[in-house]
């Protein structure tokens, strides 16, 4: 239940300020700089089916996020009831995760193609400018507990820390955005209703501490059921891992951000 709320936690997260920016009669203002990988927090190119965060200034009246109410047939909402806000990427409506004054969450539609998108907010009728998306095949990022540790949770639920690590042999499901297609793939904003593991798994590697995982280690790596935009990784860490490794993910070639590390002991 708690690993549930958390992912969900992650996806919904709006900023402090978010709920407390009434914002004016002004038009929804931002940039291609303000739109970032929701796992990193980060500016820089996104993928297809990739959870993303907005951020700017009058984007909304109010602060909503996503609830089972929203849900239809399966798939996220392309507006949150009460809010008069739609993304448009390619001028077709983005499913939403959650939506503030100042915040967006959205996901970027799997159908999308590697090039250039253009993104435009329109709240009530007032339009914000059209800025230019940079989308590659995959643009992977793990999901975080702090700035620099990865989200390691185990089969029972229990979560890896820095005061209960995981250990050598023990197997973690790791969660992130930006993975690239899967097989079989599913339509923009549905909710997958089962395991779908990665098109290209053999372009697909995870290096610990600049060593690559053998792939008998990779259980599983492709999208997390009940969730839109959302991949996880079920690892198997390797017999003779050092304690509290750097953790790197490349999919279709590209590899996630330097500098994040799993609570792993021996």
């Amino acid at each position: 239940m708690w690993v549930a709320a958390c992912l969900l936690a992650l996806l919904c997260l709006g900023s402090p300020a978010a709920a407390e920016n009434g914002g004016s009669g002004s038009a929804p203002t931002y940039s291609s700089a303000s739109i970032v990988n929701s796992a990193t927090n980060a500016s820089g190119p996104l993928a297809p089916n990739t959870i993303a965060s907005l951020y700017g200034q009058n984007l909304s009246w109010t602060t909503r996020a996503v609830s089972a109410d929203d849900l239809r047939q399966g798939s996220l909402p392309t507006m949150l009831t009460g809010t008069g806000v739609w993304v448009l990427i390619n001028n077709v409506p983005a499913p939403l995760y959650f939506v503030s004054p100042t915040q967006v969450n959205l996901l970027i539609p799997g159908n999308l193609v590697p090039g250039t998108a253009y993104l435009q907010i329109v709240r009530d009728g007032r339009a914000g400018p059209k800025v230019r998306l940079r989308l590659r095949e995959a643009a992977p990022a793990l999901y975080l507990l702090d700035e620099t540790t990865a989200i390691a949770v185990r089969p029972d639920g229990s979560v890896a820390t820095e005061d209960s690590p995981a250990r050598p042999g023990e197997i973690v499901v790791l969660y992130g955005t930006g993975f690239g297609p899967t097989r079989p793939g599913f339509p923009p904003g549905v909710l997958a209703p089962f395991a779908a593991e990665l098109e290209k798994k053999d372009e697909f590697s995870l290096w610990l501490d600049g060593a690559p995982v053998a792939q008998e280690d990779i259980l599983y790596a492709g999208v997390t059921p009940g969730y839109a935009g959302l991949y996880q990784i079920n690892l198997r860490l390797p017999g003779g891992v050092a304690p509290r490794p750097e953790i790197r993910i490349v999919a279709a070639g590209i590899p996630s951000p330097a500098g994040v590390y799993l609570p792993v002991e021996r």
